[in-house]
Order: C-alpha cells, then structure tokens, then sequence
C-alpha cells in the first residue's frame, strides 16, 4: 500500500541537528499543565501537620480516583516506625514531570516535589533520564527494568459511531494507515459516502506533554514501518516514513496538552446536534472513551452523573497495525530527599491501591487492572472492546524515543495565532513577592513563548484596552502577520515597548481578532486567537456576552478559528472566557497566579 506523502514540505534541518538542538529546547523551556505547576487545589486533602507526607504526583487521567484512594488511606491511621504515615497526590502533565525532574524540580512553579512519581506510560521515564543526561543531571527514577503498574489503558482511536460505522467498523479493521489515506484524500468523507462530513479530523495531544499525543505518534511511525519493534534513528530521518507521519499530522484540527480539551467539546458538540462537524476521531485511551460514554467527559468520579450520556457515542476501535499501553508505572523515586519512612508509606500504599477492592474502583472507572485484566466498565456496553487483540508496540530506546519527541516539531501542523494582550491600567499592578508588574510577567511569558512556534508558522501581534487618545479602537496592530522568522524581531521590540493604560474592551476586541484570523485563514493551519487577559469587559459600546458568543459560535467548523483565552490575576472573568473558548471549540486557561503565567503561556501555545 502507497503511503501518502507530505502536501507541503516544511523547513528541515539536519536530522542529527534537529534532535540536539530540539532536546535542548525541549528541557529548556519548562512545560507544565494548565495552570502552571501541579493542579493540587483541586480536590483538596485534609492533611496532618504531625503526620510523615509522601508527596505523589500523577498524571492526569488517574489523578482524582488516586487522591480520593489517599484521603481513604490516610483515614486508617497507620504507623509507619513510630509516626503516622499519609499520602498527598497532586497532578501533573508526564511530559512536564519528566521535564520538571530532569531540571530539579522547582517547588514554586512544579507544586510539591515528588517522593513518587506516577506518569501515565512508562515511556516518559525513558524521556526523563534523556533530559537528565542532557542536562547531566542525576538520575532519580531508580531501576525501571521491573516497572510496577497501577493501572493500564491502551491507546485506541475513538471515532463517533456513525464514523466508525462508515469505515467498515465493526467488522473491519481500522488502523493508522486506514487514518493517513483518509486525512490525505482530497474527498475526506466523501470517499464513504457522507460529503456532508468534510474532511477527516483529527484531535490530538502535543506529544512533548501528553502520552496520548506521544503514543500515537510513536504508533504512527511503527505503521510506516510496518514493524512493531526496533524503530530507529535511520526510520525516523526516511523520508518517506517522516511524509506517512506528517500526512496524518495535517488532519489534526489543534494540539494541546490534555485529552479533556477534545473529550468535553465534542461532547458540548454533540449536545448541540454538531457532535460530527467537530473532530472524526481522537486519538485517547481507553478509559477516556468511558468516561465519555458515561457523559463525564472530565473523568472526574465526583461529577459521575451530573450529565446524561452523550447523543452520539464514542466507540473505541484498536489499531490493527499496532498501538501502545499506557502503564501507569508507579516509581518510587531514588532521591537524597527520601527517606525510609517515605520507602515504608511508598510501599504501603501502593499494596493499598492493588489490593483487589481498589483495583475494582480502577475498573468500575474504565481502566485495565494493574495487571491488563479487563473487568468492570471495561465492556462494550460503554464502547470498548475487553476482548480485542491488541497488537502492542514495543516502545523504542530512549535515545530514538526522545528523537520522536524532537523531530515531531518538523511535522507537525503549522499554525496563523493572532495573539492578543490586555494592556489595559490594571496590568501595571505589582505582583506580591516578583518585584515586577502583571504586564513585566506578561512580557517575559510572551518573549519566551515565540520560541515555541516554528520559523514558518504565521505569527500577529495586538495589544488592547479602552481607545487611547485619538484612537477609535479598542486594539492596536503592532506586528501585521507574517512567518515568525521574518516578524520575529518586531515582535519581541513590540513586546518589550508594551505600557499598562485604558480599561478593558475585551469582547470588541475579541469579535475583531476573530474576524482578523477569518479574513486570513488558512486551510493547512492551525487558525486561532490567543487572548490574555487581567479584567472583565469595561467597554459600554459592546458589552452583550451573549451577542459576542453568538457571533463566535459557527456551524461551518471548516473555517473555524479557535480562541484560547487566559484568564491573568484573580480580577479576571474566568467564567465569560470559558463560554468563549467552548462557542470556537477552544479551552480557556487559568492563570489566576499571575507567578504562572510563563507556564501557561507556554502550555496554550502547544495547541500549535
């Protein structure tokens, strides 16, 4: 079978080069979860003061029925050499914990730093001792040769079922390749019979913070390949291999750093009768797909049942040229900040969260045993196949492994932001403890955030507040849109010259910088708006929510431009943001800890 070729070619560099110069780049800019650092306030412990901690950090999937397991483990009271013992589990992206750790772990920016470390794959242990090596850091993940699970999930391709039923699903087998000529034929679903369906649309994570987004990478090259093992550096720099990858890469409809983003607006979507328009599959794992079926979209098992079970259901289908397990690896950390108690409670509770009660809570919430028994809610009733033949991938080396990671950025899909900044007067308020002003933070975040964005993507520049002076508009154009290789110093002399003053004309501005993305939008990119703002609309002369939510929300999702807002300081209208975000199929961020915004900032760009 052909495999489909690049329509477009970006830049590339010397392979060997690309890798270092990539790796370097990879953990020299801190990644985080939404939010900057470890999303600990959510779902709050009730710890002791005169209590032993053991500090856990998870990854996301697992974070809230882990942290409930704790707050049940700490309730018993146990004695651990003379003192209790208790488990306090913060959450945190695998790509930027294993980023995090390699650079030792900064407490302000990271949360609490970990005694075990949890990450959703075992493969980002492998990208974790690269980074430390890079670094010449050392290594603190101890031996991984007999890594102990909590729970596993593979990786499926989810596909609303009239999709899956148009490509021959169930009786058929589905797999990457069946994706990569789908995404490249210029007739997307008219090729099945169903025009009215567009062109092939994929949702997927960025693969240098998510292990769903870097498993299906990983599983797409294995498919160009053909194999299932021993992938190289000499596979990855083929031609041919890196034409079948970027191929499915150009149907992604936006990245980002978590599955929820796709899982709860395809939801929203379906709820409002558009549930095919807005992505064809997504590439998740399996307890994601229950999660979905079961209308909780977040997984959170404290909003099981808030919410009916979706109009259209996902079905999970398992590639048949392969996929790859997310293992849930727990590692206790071999570290000169741990101690033997911390061993003995590490040891505890991890006996406590296998025991045979537990892991049916695991399964009851649409995971695979620790061992890869599926029990429970893995079943087809919630779209999953327990029975299915998984051809699974072996995982390549560390050194090839963290390669995928580096070259995926030649690949991927190029992007047309538009980012806006608030500069309205509030941002000239000190923020405690920096030294600096809402605005100065701002300016580093957005200085070092175009470092994230490739030579060829297209890159504009506003700043906004109330009109100024003789000024009829709320905004101003300070770099007209052009590929970040040639605007790039204007931007950072534009950044650097930004000044707090006005009030806050966010809506007017927002309705503008869509219409401006609109007028410019490109097909083969990523067209979105990054809005960054510290307030709440001030402007008289256009202050409908609802209207601007109206004007935003469009049927036609084959020229839709995605808004990521961030909400900057705790002034700011978190919730007014969120329906901005959800009307363009977008996700708003948190920075209510202006401290974090060069985290966020940098997590919002991976959306590109």
């Amino acid at each position: 079978m052909t495999k489909p070729q690049a329509a477009r070619a970006p830049r590339i560099v010397p392979f060997a080069a690309a890798i270092i110069a990539a790796i370097l780049l990879i953990v020299g800019v801190r990644a985080c979860t939404a939010g900057g650092g470890n999303d600990s306030d959510k779902g709050d412990q009730a710890l002791r003061d005169d209590c032993q901690t053991l500090n856990i950090t998870v990854s996301s999937e697992k974070a809230a029925l882990m942290r409930d397991m704790a707050n049940d483990f700490n309730g018993e009271g146990k004695d651990f050499d003379g003192t209790c013992g208790q488990v306090r589990v913060t959450s945190k992206a695998s790509g930027g914990a294993a980023t995090a750790l390699a650079e030792g772990w900064d407490e302000e920016a990271d949360g609490p730093r970990p005694d075990v470390w949890s990450p959703a794959s075992s493969a980002w242990l492998g990208v974790y001792r690269q980074q430390a090596s890079v670094l010449d850091n050392g290594d603190v993940v101890g031996d991984t040769d007999s890594v102990r699970s909590v729970s596993q999930s593979p990786l499926v391709i989810a596909m609303p079922k009239p999709m899956a039923q148009a490509l021959g699903w169930p009786a058929k087998q589905i797999g990457w390749t069946d994706l990569a000529e789908l995404a490249t034929d210029p007739s997307g679903w008219g090729k099945y019979g169903h025009a009215e369906w567009g062109a092939f649309k994929l949702g997927k994570t960025n693969p240098q913070l998510s292990t769903s987004g870097l498993n299906a990478t990983i599983a797409a090259y294995y498919a160009a390949t053909g194999r299932s093992t021993d992938l190289t550096l000499n596979d990855l720099a083929d031609p041919t291999i890196q034409g079948f990858v970027r191929g499915i890469e150009q149907s992604v409809v936006h990245y980002g750093d978590t599955t929820l983003t796709f899982a709860e607006n395809l939801y929203k979507a379906a709820e409002s009768g558009q549930g095919l328009n807005y992505i064809s599959a997504a590439t998740l794992e399996e307890k994601s797909v229950y999660d979905y079926n079961v209308g909780n979209p977040s997984g959170d098992p404290q909003t099981l049942g808030d919410s009916p079970a979706p109009k259209i259901p996902l079905v999970a289908i398992y590639p048949s040229d392969g996929t790859l397990i997310s293992d849930s690896p727990y590692t206790i950390l071999d570290a000169d900040w741990m101690t033997d108690t911390k061993r003995d409670i590490a040891e505890s509770y991890y006996g406590y969260i296998t025991a045979d009660g537990n892991q049916k809570r695991f399964s009851d919430a649409g995971f695979r045993r620790f061992d890869g028994e599926a029990s429970g809610n893995v079943s087809e009733k919630h779209g999953l196949n327990p029975k299915a033949d998984l051809q699974v991938i072996r995982p390549p080396n560390p050194v090839t492994l963290t390669a995928i990671v580096a070259g995926w950025e030649n690949l991927r899909k190029r992007a047309n932001v538009l980012i806006v900044l608030d500069t309205s007067g509030s941002m000239g308020d000190p923020v405690s403890g920096t030294g600096s002003n809402r605005l100065d933070l701002a300016r580093d975040a957005a200085a070092q955030a175009i470092d994230r964005l490739a030579d060829d993507d297209i890159l504009t520049l506003w700043a906004f507040s109330t009109p100024l002076g003789n000024s009829k508009d709320p905004y101003r154009v300070l770099v007209p849109a052009g590929p970040v290789a040639s605007v790039r110093d204007a931007y950072l002399r534009q950044v650097d010259a930004l000044y707090a003053d006005g009030g806050t004309a966010l809506y007017a501005t927002t309705r503008q910088a869509v219409k401006s993305v609109q007028n410019s939008f490109d097909p083969t990119k990523i067209n979105a708006v990054v809005l960054l703002t510290d307030g709440r609309n001030e402007y008289p002369q256009d202050n409908s929510l609802s209207n601007l939510v109206k004007d935003l929300d469009t049927e036609d999702t084959s020229r839709q431009v995605r808004v990521f807002p961030i909400a900057y300081g705790a002034d700011a209208d978190l919730d007014a943001l969120k329906e901005i975000a959800e009307a363009t199929d977008g996700r708003a961020y948190d920075a209510s800890n202006p401290k974090s915004i060069n985290n966020v900032l940098i997590n919002v760009i991976s959306n590109f």
